[in-house]
């Protein structure tokens, strides 16, 4: 029985979704397939990991049935991102101490966070 597409998970790095992996692993925000784990593994070993084809091999239907996962992963990482801002303001640490942090000025820091 497969998931609703609520439901739907997908590997952050090839963006197969959870029917389409036999093992999908989570982290804060990301998941990984068997499939990318596998090739992290090999390169870990040092063989040569596999050159990215480029998004002009895959058809218009392939690169549109991965935006959606794409942008939930965007969407993920940056709540966790803002977690993270809130628990160091939380811990007092300063506007200046975060977009010093963050690359960014105190002011572009507060506006994007608070």
């Amino acid at each position: 029985m497969g998931t609703t597409e609520k439901d739907l998970l997908f590997c952050s790095f090839c963006r197969k979704d959870s029917d389409a992996v036999a093992k999908l692993i989570g982290g804060p925000g990301v998941h990984i397939c068997d499939g990318c784990v596998e090739v992290c593994n090999k390169i870990l070993a040092g063989e040569p990991r596999p050159a990215f084809p480029g998004w002009d091999v895959l058809t218009d239907d392939e690169l549109l049935r991965i935006l959606r996962p794409a942008a939930a992963t965007v969407h993920s990482v940056a709540d966790i991102l803002k977690q993270h801002v809130q628990t160091l303001r939380q811990r007092g640490i300063t506007w200046t101490q975060i977009g010093k942090a963050l690359g960014v000025s105190r002011q572009a820091a507060w506006e994007r966070f608070s």
